[in-house]
């Protein structure tokens, strides 16, 4: 199913008519934090041998020299009820030796680490949840086990008569105790990543709170669900940045039925969007496969960009009219800044080859008249000049094309026609210094 939306100029008014909130600047989560999670790959079936040994596969796999950092622990940890006390505590069967031990056995890998709770009563397998406990609960996660950062779900709501809040107010009560907490204690303030799944827009207001907030429901490991998740976010891209950015949800790449080539889509849309970068497969039997996807530094360091936080966005939607609906085929044609030139990200969504061009100059960060040196971040190869256009031959079933164009000097004399500049609306308005319009 497809629904094309109001057209650019509605979507455009739209957009600049969003009030802009502020970034979160609390010194954590600058850049979108990567790692590894266990729900992706194991759901409940966790314990403390396999989260440290997972952390011992980064390092050993040298994952965590590229950047991935955090070992996170996800739902299912604790025992059923809380403590005479009020406190939440870790199963003793699957975390017999304590929270605080795994975090100093993790910390000392050099890795940091994350758990999980959840803004109701419970979380979503009905254990033990944060509401009308958040300050205790930050302050135990924090200073007693040592977690550095805290990914908090939105299950199990209480009744409008007990919350008598909204969703903004919901997820503001754990910002606000980690905040005190940091003031109280000096030390650096949790990780806050929100996981609110894009029910009532979190791209609007949790930046104020958290350094990332989750746009979608759970991702499945097939490419129905990547696609999904690729059109939603197409409408949102613009809301990453520094300290605040777009969650898409944890990688399925080594899991389901993804074939390589829709594992690189992932990895790509993920990291270009500037979303969270979160392994969710086993470390102890990943693929050499997988492995070359998760450790490509070039796509990697468009994530993880510090001079430019924004990420990419779309420029043409390709199979549909632009701003359509469709999340069996998303928007084809993106681009962003980056710190080293203009990068190009193209998706064939169809279940066939296909030949995806585009002119330089409908992206914004294309000057016109110039030439761009084309580099292929996927065959890891200079690809030699572009003018005016690329054409990206035969891109493979859910396949993805990756570029960064760096500009080359003046393009060739005496082109025709005189001015390449795009205009989606009608023919170019360019005109002459007399007056007169070049045609196109």
């Amino acid at each position: 199913m497809s629904i094309s939306w109001l057209g650019l100029p509605a979507i455009l008014a739209f957009m600049t008519s969003v009030p802009s909130s502020v970034a979160l600047d609390n010194g954590v989560g600058r850049l979108p934090f990567m790692g590894w999670n266990t729900w992706n790959a194991y759901f409940c079936n966790i314990n403390e041998t396999l989260v440290l040994d997972s952390a011992k596969y980064l390092v050993s796999l040298g994952l965590a020299d590229l950047g991935y950092e955090y070992v996170n622990i996800d739902d299912c940890y604790a025992e059923r009820n809380r403590s005479s006390s009020g406190d939440i505590l870790a199963s003793a069967e699957r975390f017999p030796s304590g929270m605080r031990k795994l975090t100093d056995q993790i910390h000392a890998l050099g890795l940091k680490t994350g758990i999980y709770s959840d803004s109701g009563w419970f979380t979503c397998q009905l254990y033990p949840g944060s509401y009308q406990n958040e300050a205790r609960d930050a302050r135990l996660f924090q200073q007693e086990w040592g977690f550095d950062l805290l990914k908090f779900d939105n299950c199990a709501v209480p009744y409008d008569d007990i919350i008598r809040e909204g969703m903004v107010g919901k997820f503001s009560r754990m910002a606000d105790a980690i905040s005190n907490l940091a003031s109280e204690t000096g030390d650096p303030p949790l990780l806050f990543s929100i996981c609110e799944w894009g029910r009532l827009q979190p791209q609007l207001w949790a930046r104020r709170y958290g350094q990332s907030w989750r746009m979608t429901d759970d991702i499945g490991a097939n490419w129905a669900s990547i696609a999904s998740i690729i059109n939603s976010i197409s409408f949102h891209s613009w809301a990453s940045d520094f300290y605040g950015h777009n969650d898409l949800d944890m990688l399925q790449i080594g899991n389901g039925n993804l074939n390589y080539e829709e594992s690189k889509t992932h990895f790509t849309v993920w990291s270009f969007v500037k979303s969270p970068l979160l392994i969710g497969t086993d470390l102890s039997s990943v693929s050499e496969q997988s492995l070359s996807i998760f450790k490509n530094t070039e796509i990697i360091a468009i994530n993880q960009d510090p001079v430019v936080g924004t990420g990419v966005v779309p420029f043409r939607w390709g199979i549909n009219a632009d701003y359509t609906f469709d999340p069996a085929h998303p928007a084809v044609f993106w681009s962003g800044e980056s710190q080293n030139g203009t990068v190009f990200m193209l998706i064939n969504s169809l279940d066939e080859p296909a030949d995806l061009f585009f002119n330089l100059t409908e992206s914004p960060w294309i000057r016109a008249g110039r030439q761009y040196a084309v580099r292929d971040l996927w065959t890891h190869t200079n690809n030699g000049t572009a003018v005016r256009s690329f054409n990206a031959k035969a891109v493979p079933p859910h396949g993805v094309v990756a570029l960064l164009l760096q500009d080359a000097g003046d393009e060739p004399k005496g082109l025709l026609p005189k001015c390449a500049f795009y205009e989606w609306w009608s023919d170019t308005w360019c005109i002459d210094k007399n007056g007169t319009r070049v045609p196109s």
